[in-house]
């Protein structure tokens, strides 16, 4: 079991950036993959981006490839997501989540643990 903290949400305007961590406690944490999620109000939960235990497989949604960047540092029990050029549709709760199932790392169903969520807004 590990459990996660998500921080760095906030307000920018579209076309600027912002870095999401995501802290992790527990001696674990670097045999987990980890994802990043969104969800907008009215919408699913949508995959963002995940990476592999040791950060050498990472995985996007085709709308924020060559604009986010998902990393981790297991040294410190964290995960991050690095978020450029935003637009108004990226707006949204950002869950942190670790993987512990062997299933799709696109689907929400194979993350047991997840964080509390940081918003994300952005105007245009």
């Amino acid at each position: 079991q590990v459990q996660l903290v998500e921080s760095g949400g906030g307000l920018v305007q579209a076309g600027g950036s912002l870095r999401l961590s995501c802290a992790a406690s527990g001696r674990t944490f670097s045999s987990y993959a980890m994802g990043w999620f969104r969800q907008a109000p009215g919408k699913e939960r949508e995959f963002v981006a995940a990476i592999n235990w040791s950060g050498g497989n990472r995985y996007y949604v085709d709308s924020v490839k060559g604009r986010f960047t998902i990393s981790r540092v297991n040294a410190k029990n964290s995960v991050n997501l690095q978020m450029n050029s935003l637009n108004p549709e990226a707006a949204a709760v950002y869950y942190c989540a670790a993987k512990t199932s062997a299933g799709s790392s696109y689907s929400p169903m194979s993350y047991g643990n997840w964080g509390q969520g940081t918003q994300v807004t952005v105007s245009s």
